[in-house]
């Protein structure tokens, strides 16, 4: 029995994990790890959610509340999705704890002592607005390598590269807009430089490693490594553990990569035996598996193994399968842009082997893969459930309804062998590639496995032999019992709930995990008796509305909120107005002649938050809000009820972060309508109504988007808390929404 570790990237607790963390770093840990355990591995498994990270404290100041409210929220809430999900770790726990405080103080204060750690004055952007220094997440810029122009202040998510202060472009505050200067603050630094060479040693047998992690952590080395700045001026994270540095805390990607080892250590103090992680992390044949998306790879194989190094005794990096990204609509699943589908609402409609399915048939394990709800429904119906569920059933209740328990083999030697050959086959294949980590490739082989059981089960034809030969059948039925049986050892890594409730109904009282791979060694027992048969899939279906909308969903709508009016400089319809979206914008319109300054300052608009900047006049505006107008009359479209600065105004639809084009924008049809009835809406003519209406008063006039200008379907306009979106007064049905 072999001792395997297995650490996963830390989620921020800022929001509900996504699509995008699953089929990255939380599917295929757990598949490996469910692996192992069949293979009788003691596995420790780890990760938490990551509080510190500025994401959350970004969200705690537009909510108004505490970082550590916000992050304790998400972690229930990420903790129950992952449970739902049936991934199972040995330890999920979170950053701020008193234990994870404390091995980040022990791996620092060692750094110090070792000379590693050193302290300079060093260059911050600071907000003279906002009056604060800013960390990372709070600024953005043009990456200088791909042009990326919301690249933060320390990193490109596009393309990876780093940035020390000053070397972004184009750099602004997402707080308030603003340009912010670089100030000089005093900090410590790890002197990742002096690692270089231990490095390149380090890295130079990993040909194993994955291209794309070999490639990222090979240009870094190549550029040369430079030190890093490990604290920061904030106050929510881990304390500086030295006297005078109140108003410091250490780096959260410092401290958060320190969290595999401060997991490992609770776990230990939770099992009873506090010295129990030392065998995991000080044994060197012990090898440590870390599971994570693209963008983290230079953190998991360049400043861990160095602070690792530093500390000293502890195992590095075996192997980092770093997978790329799972787009949607072209854009990467993330939180931060604002393209999520969450693990929760999915939960919610799908059993979690069919979303654990068809994340791991369409894993980006080598290169980005793409989401549609429409292959999600395709793969679920024609794969899953038409082709391994439908071998469940067809073998397992056509057995039940004529022997009621595992008949007798009395056939040949080479009856048995096509079976068994084929069985061993898929195992032998199925063990190759989970052991390294190829898990697209492991399931093909379970679900041609499956296949291969369809084809038999139709040329041996039990519906016609048991009518002549009962012992014939009994022996075909034999076989097609250790397809299943093996089909359930085989798929449990991928989905577990499914595999348990087929061995559940093959009669077995030991669970799978008993003895795990051990059962593919052992024949079915002649005579156990089976419990009567239940479909282990139901096919899906996917909103149809969903997709009849899509096109709404290239707009980002927002609540803003309008701070400041003023007259252009030089036009006189226009009025130049700073607006907060979640982040201060500009906007220029031509609401001079329809609204008086004073009743726009402190009112509630809705903004296209993702239309290409335009210069009107010279003053550039970075949106563009929505206004109904007809016969010279303009109203602006608003909140029926509260909502904050930059909620989405998505009707339940998932918006884009792509820039969108004011030619493009032109194009989709948004249009006044008045709720006519429950569901549906006047728009000049009656049409169907999909969203907010039956919590909306009737009479009420609306903004409603139509798929098509002749479409007889609409859906209403309203942010993601369900407030839907008004006309600022009256003006006839049907009129323009621009």
């Amino acid at each position: 029995m072999a001792k395997v570790v297995i650490c996963t990237a830390w989620p921020y607790s800022n929001s509900p994990i996504h699509l995008g963390h699953v089929a990255g770093s939380l599917l295929p840990p757990d598949i490996f790890a469910k692996y192992h355990r069949l293979k009788g591995d003691d596995v420790l498994m780890v990760s938490g959610s990551d509080q510190h990270g500025t994401p959350v404290t970004v969200k705690a100041e537009k909510e108004g509340v505490s970082p550590e409210e916000i992050a304790e929220r998400y972690h229930a809430i990420n903790s129950e999705a992952i449970r739902g999900l049936r991934i199972d770790y040995s330890l999920f726990t979170k950053t701020h704890t008193e234990n994870h405080f404390e091995v980040v103080h022990d791996v620092f204060l060692h750094l110090l002592e070792k000379g590693h750690l050193y302290k300079k004055e060093t260059l911050q952007y600071y907000c003279s607005h906002c009056m604060r220094f800013l960390p990372d997440r709070y600024v953005e810029g043009t990456c200088k390598n791909c042009g990326n122009e919301k690249a933060r202040g320390d990193q490109c998510d596009t393309c990876g590269t780093t940035f020390a202060p000053g070397e972004l472009e184009n750099v602004r505050c997402t707080l308030c807009g603003s340009v912010p200067e670089l100030k000089e603050t005093e900090h410590y630094f790890l002197r990742l430089s002096a690692f270089q060479g231990p490095l390149i040693d380090y890295v130079r047998d990993k040909s194993y490693w994955k291209a794309n992690v070999q490639t990222f952590t090979k240009n870094w080395l190549e550029a040369g490594l430079t030190d890093r700045a490990i604290t920061r001026d904030m106050t929510w994270g881990v304390s500086v553990p030295l006297p005078g540095w109140d108003g410091k805390v250490i780096y959260v990607w410092f401290e958060a990569v320190i969290g595999y080892l401060s997991a490992s250590v609770e776990w230990a103090k939770r099992s009873g035996n506090p010295d129990a992680w030392k065998d995991f992390w000080m044994d060197p044949t012990v090898k440590h598996y870390y599971f994570l998306g693209k963008d983290n790879i230079p953190f998991h194989t360049i400043i861990w193994p160095a602070i690792l190094m530093g500390y000293g005794g502890l195992n590095l990096p075996y192997d980092v399968p770093a997978n790329e990204y799972l787009t949607f609509k072209g854009e990467k699943l993330s939180k931060s842009r604002g393209v999520s589908i969450d693990i929760p609402s999915m939960l919610q409609k799908f059993d979690p082997d069919i979303i654990r399915y068809y994340i791991a048939a369409e894993m980006p394990e080598n290169r980005d893969s793409e989401f549609s709800w429409e292959e999600f429904e395709i793969k679920t119906n024609n794969e899953l459930v038409a082709t391994l569920g439908n071998y469940y059933h067809r073998v397992l209740s056509f057995t039940y309804r004529n022997y009621g328990c595992v008949p007798e083999f009395k056939g040949s030697a080479d009856e048995r062998r096509e079976v068994i050959d084929a069985i061993e086959t898929a195992s032998g294949q199925v063990d190759e590639y989970l052991s390294t980590c190829q898990f697209k490739k492991a399931l093909k082989v379970v679900m041609d496995l499956a296949q291969f059981g369809n084809r038999y089960f139709d040329r041996v034809a039990p519906w016609a032999l048991v009518k002549t030969d009962k012992d014939k059948c009994g022996t075909v039925l034999n076989l097609n019992l250790e397809i299943v049986k093996s089909l359930a050892i085989l798929s449990y890594s991928f989905m577990p709930r499914s595999a348990e409730d087929a061995w559940e109904l093959l009669g077995y009282d030991e669970t799978i995990m008993k003895n795990g791979w051990q059962w593919l060694g052992t024949y079915v027992k002649v005579g156990q008796q089976l419990q009567e048969p239940r479909p282990l899939f139901s096919k899906v279906e996917v909103d149809r509305g969903d997709r009849m909308f899509g096109e709404f969903e290239k707009l980002d709508l927002r609540v803003g909120v309008i701070d400041a009016v003023n007259d252009h400089p030089n036009a006189d319809k226009l009025l130049v107005m700073d607006v907060d979206i979640g982040k201060k914008i500009k906007l220029v319109a031509g609401l001079k002649t329809h609204y008086p300054k004073e009743k726009l300052l402190g009112k509630k608009i809705v903004v296209v938050a993702n239309l290409q900047p335009a210069k009107l006049r010279g003053i550039e505006s970075q949106g563009m809000l929505l206004a109904a107008e007809s016969k010279g009359k303009v109203l602006l479209m608003t909140p029926a009820a509260d909502a904050p600065a930059g909620e989405p105004v998505n009707s339940g639809m998932t918006p884009s972060a792509r820039m969108l084009s004011f030619s493009d924008f032109q194009k989709l049809v948004l249009l006044v309508g008045q709720i006519a009835s429950q569901d549906s809406a006047d728009v000049g003519r009656i049409v169907k109504c999909k969203g907010p209406c039956g919590m909306t008063s009737i009479g009420k006039k609306v903004g409603v988007f139509l798929p098509s200008a002749d479409s007889a379907d609409a859906l209403v306009l309203c942010t993601k808390g369900g407030v839907p979106i008004a006309v600022d007064g009256d003006i006839e049905n049907g009129a323009p929404i621009r």
